[in-house]
């Protein structure tokens, strides 16, 4: 066993029982280990995480280990933690640093912990690790190489450390790459929400007003997902061109005051502090249900909803109903974190497979291609590759153009 702080190591059994099923599901990561395993192209380098530890995640965890890496982990989300799989990646020698419940202090000293392990690739999920790094452990800057970032919500802080010119080595967007947020975004993101408002709530989608706040591609994905449950779908946009976008696609479209009467369900999908408010909760129906999809808990003002609550209490998991003193319920899912890793088990594996195989790619280009600090995008021969094997997983052939097709479109002439 390694150095590790977690909260039950007898839980292995469970955890590697839960982690042999996602791997059976996925094809991609498993054929790059094939490719890369006899180069073992991360042979000595230390990788510090900070990622969602559940199955799925350790599959990319364990097969960095096996392409050579020196795996240290700590979890991006105290309610997304498992801690079966935690005491499984134990076993199988990645210093592990989380538990499912961790308080804020505990939260940020496993980072710490990750950081012990003098990480030269880090690879993050909403740039905790990155941003801890600077502001606590300039020290080690100097032999950071590198690092990928997950989340829409961490690469916006990365480029603004970026644009404040303070962002001290090189960090690749996956968040940004077509193979993560065409599928990732909208279609595991779409289905995940669902299954964890589901699970939660055992409430009937169909016929409820389900208010969408933020109509990026997570937003849109869930959406989707909700109008084909039968839901009728209420965006609610900053953005002019994502506000069209919803009216085309079939939605409702209105400011938070509006949609804060007509809800029955509120999801937030926005990156941004307190799109939900004290003024919204004044006007909501008796019984309304609030989640939240984006990568932090400040979506939703928690605070301003105990100010105008009599009574707080927990009525099943993952859910937490606020008495007002007016005598309406509104009730809050997985204390306003991710409520599809909170109340369920996140994307779908096929879905992951492409994300964590972006991850993976990523930290072998910054091991091998030295870079100066600044946000990148995931090089565009590798965000292909990992698509075109997600097709050949599934037995897709694509077209191929014929010569005469390769030199028309190349043409100006008629």
């Amino acid at each position: 066993m390694t150095k590790s702080r977690i909260a039950d190591p007898s839980k292995s059994t469970e955890g590697m029982k839960k982690i042999s099923w996602a791997l059976q599901r996925m094809p991609v990561l498993a054929a790059l280990e094939k490719k890369y395993f006899d180069a073992q192209p991360l042979s000595g380098v230390s990788v510090g995480t900070c990622l969602h530890l559940e199955a799925k995640t350790a599959c990319l965890l364990l097969t960095l280990k096996k392409l050579g890496a020196r795996v240290a982990a700590a979890g991006s989300n105290p309610l997304s933690t498992q801690d079966d799989v935690c005491a499984a990646l134990v076993d199988e020698g990645i210093a592990v640093f989380s538990r499912r419940g961790m308080s804020a202090e505990e939260y940020y000293e496993n980072l710490k912990s990750v950081l012990d392990e003098k990480p030269r690739i880090i690879i993050d999920d909403g740039a905790d690790l990155v941003v801890l790094v600077h502001e606590e452990r300039p020290e080690l800057i100097r032999d950071i190489l590198g690092g990928s970032e997950e989340t829409t919500t961490g690469v916006k802080r990365l480029k603004a450390m970026e644009g404040e010119g303070v962002l001290a080595f090189p960090m690749i967007s996956v968040n940004d790459a077509k193979s993560k947020y065409l599928f990732d975004n909208r279609y595991g993101t779409g289905q995940s929400v669902l299954e964890g408002l589901t699970r939660a709530t055992n409430v009937l989608i169909a016929g409820k007003v389900c208010v969408v706040v933020g109509y990026g591609w997570c937003g849109r994905g869930f959406a989707m997902r909700a109008k084909g449950m039968g839901a009728r779908v209420a965006v609610v946009e900053v953005d002019p061109h994502r506000a069209f976008e919803a009216l085309m696609d079939g939605c409702d479209v209105m400011d938070m005051a509006e949609a804060s009467e007509a809800g029955d369900i509120f999801l937030t999908f926005t990156g941004n502090i307190n799109v939900i408010r004290a003024e919204h909760f004044a006007v909501m129906k008796d019984g309304a249900i609030l989640g939240n999809a984006g990568h932090f808990d400040v979506e939703i003002d928690k605070n301003a909803l105990a100010e105008i609550s009599s009574e707080v209490f927990d009525v099943r998991d993952n859910v937490r109903t606020y008495l007002l003193k007016d005598g309406r319920r509104l009730n809050l899912l997985a204390e306003g974190r991710l409520v599809n890793l909170a109340a369920g088990d996140g994307h779908p594996i096929e879905i992951m497979d492409l994300s964590f195989a972006l991850q993976l790619e990523s930290a072998i280009f910054i091991r091998n291609n030295p870079r100066k600090p600044g946000v990148y995008n995931v090089p565009g021969e590798i965000d292909d590759a990992v698509i075109r094997a997600g097709l050949a997983a599934q037995g897709v052939v694509l077209e191929d153009l014929t010569p005469e097709q390769e030199r028309y479109l190349l043409e100006w002439k008629e």
